[in-house]
């Protein structure tokens, strides 16, 4: 142990005869570094946590003469006694253009676009750094539930060479572990997937056993980082068979597989059944819905009027035999439906057509839906209104709940402006305030779409992209994880979502203890639901006091 801690100490070597200086700092996780950064003198603070929660650092390095090989590697952080805490292997922040702003930009957007802005975590091990350029390092570190309370001290030792030099640096980083245990989350958080291997060294074949390595790769990293629900499709990942009476039967195997791979990898939680229907046409269009029947002894897939009779009479064979399924497997009270994304006044009708085929042939089964309307009552039990749509028409969210109800929010494009969102030009720090959002309100899930949506051009160059409805999809919108070899690669957004979870959790409990102090606490930063306090000094004594309020209470 003595050995360890004298490690701490900070020092920068660089071998005889080297000219160059180096410049190594630390910068507080919530604060984004562009690559133009200048050092800064403030000093490493410990990351304050709960066990069973992430410490998060991140140091700079920058020279001005280029880096050759720059690595980072973490020492276990360390306890008097001899416990130890293991860190993540450091990862290297990489840097993405973002070529456009969001349509309407908040007044605190970081750099106007074109400008290249922090996200990715590297899987590179070592990397070549340019001459002048601020590099930022990511170190993650998962702490155990078991985790004593007290300080730990790790090192972070730098290495690399600069003008054909080698030089060596160690810095010191302290976590603070409070007598409080974070063993899950109550928050129902999701975030829309595809089994995407786009940009990816793999190209599993579709039920290959490396496919369903890749699905339990991205349900891994989903379950990492807090999540709790997943969109699992019964009605597309059913294989329809035509019985020998020459009916069509229900085969619910793959989707039994894809649900079984995220309870085993802890994020169900919660299920939701893909949509069974969509626009007809444009925007205000009418809803249809899919079915599937029998032609000419072929399973054949139509668009039909969910009022229609061909509509009723597969959802009258397809709902009760899903129902019987989900009771069998034990996941009925597990699961949800969806019926058709963001219903809206002009196609409300067709919404309650669709409501209609549910209720009568699924009656146990509750409903949940993406809204941009608040004139639905009846046709769903779990309400998801647009961040903007929920500050708007709050009151009548509340009186939701106090019908028994369920009141989500989700971020999808919009809102822009001031509100918070996971728009990779804003404050790193409003992506994790979205869950102090859900606990002001009283606001139980998140739900957003974009977790994984790439497309034919690499994410890593190309961060907006065209859209049928606004004009493009603002950077960060459709994806908040990389495409690595052969996984998902986390990005600094991501982490700071699962922290924000976390917080939601630990406002949630001082609120069981003192609802008024937790209340109060959460209101220095969530001002109104477009109105934050965003300062990262003020944020994290107020994360550190709510840490210490419910230490106390465990005495």
């Amino acid at each position: 142990m003595a050995l360890l801690f004298s490690c701490a100490l900070m020092s920068t070597n660089l071998s005889e005869g080297t000219s160059s200086s180096i410049d190594v700092w630390s910068v507080d996780p919530l604060i984004k570094v562009f690559p133009d950064d200048e050092p800064s003198r403030s000093r490493s603070q410990p990351a304050d946590v709960a066990a069973g929660e992430h410490a998060s650092f991140q140091w700079v390095v920058r020279s001005a003469s280029g880096i050759e090989g720059l690595q980072a590697t973490m020492d276990p952080f360390c306890r008097r006694g001899g416990a130890r805490i293991y860190s993540l292997p450091p990862r290297f922040v990489g840097y993405v253009p973002v070529d456009r702003p969001t349509q309407l930009p908040s007044k605190d957007q970081l750099r106007k676009p074109p400008a290249d802005y922090p996200d990715p975590l590297l899987e590179e091990q070592t990397l070549d750094v340019e001459a002048g350029i601020a590099q930022a390092i990511w170190i993650t570190v998962p702490v155990p539930k078991e985790a004593s309370p007290g300080r730990y001290r790790g090192t972070l030792t730098l290495t690399g060479k600069i003008e054909g030099r080698s030089f060596h640096s160690q810095e010191r980083l302290d976590i603070r572990v409070y007598p409080v245990v974070i063993d899950s989350t109550r928050l129902w958080v999701t975030d829309w997937f595809l089994v995407n291997a786009s940009h990816m060294e793999i190209q599993p074949v579709p039920e290959s056993d490396e496919y369903y390595a890749l699905l339990r790769r991205f349900a891994r990293n989903m379950a990492e980082h807090r999540h709790t629900v997943a969109l699992i499709s019964p009605i597309n990942l059913c294989n329809y068979v035509v019985g020998a009476d020459g009916e069509l039967a229900f085969d619910f195997s793959s989707f039994d597989r894809w649900v079984e791979i995220f309870i085993e990898e802890g994020v169900v939680g919660r299920i939701e059944g893909g949509h069974i229907g969509g626009r007809k046409e444009g925007w205000v269009s009418d809803f249809v819905t899919t079915i599937r029947r029998v032609k000419e002894g072929r399973v054949v897939s139509e668009n039909v009027d969910p009022s229609s009779p061909a509509a009723h009479a597969f959802y009258a064979r397809f709902f009760p035999s899903l129902v019987d399924h989900l009771k069998e497997k034990g996941w009925l009270e597990k699961f949800m439906q969806h019926l058709a994304d963001e219903p809206i006044a002009q196609n409300i009708s067709s919404y309650r057509d669709l409501a209609e085929l549910a209720r009568k042939y699924a009656p146990e089964v509750l409903i949940v839906e993406a809204c941009h309307t608040k004139d639905i009552a009846g046709a769903i039990d779990i309400w998801v209104p647009q961040l903007n749509y929920l500050h708007q028409d709050f009151e009548y969210y509340q009186e939701r709940q106090n019908l028994g109800e369920e009141v989500w929010f989700y971020t999808c494009v919009f809102p822009q402006g001031e509100y918070a969102n996971r728009f990779i030009e804003l404050p790193l720090i409003k992506t994790r305030l979205l869950h102090w959002i859900n606990f002001k309100y009283g606001i139980t899930g998140y739900l957003h779409w974009g977790y994984n949506h790439w497309t034919q051009d690499s994410p890593f160059t190309h961060t907006t992209r065209p859209h049928g409805g606004p004009p493009y999809l603002p950077a960060g919108d459709p994806w908040i994880v990389y495409p690595g070899k052969d996984g998902p690669l986390d990005s600094i957004r991501f982490e700071a979502m699962r922290d924000g979870i976390v917080d939601h959790e630990l406002l949630s409990r001082l609120a069981e203890q003192s609802p008024n102090r937790a209340r109060d606490l959460v209101s220095r930063h969530i001002l109104e639901m477009d109105k934050y306090d965003t300062d990262v000094r003020r944020f994290r004594s107020t994360r550190r006091e709510i840490l210490k309020l419910l230490s106390r209470s465990r005495r």
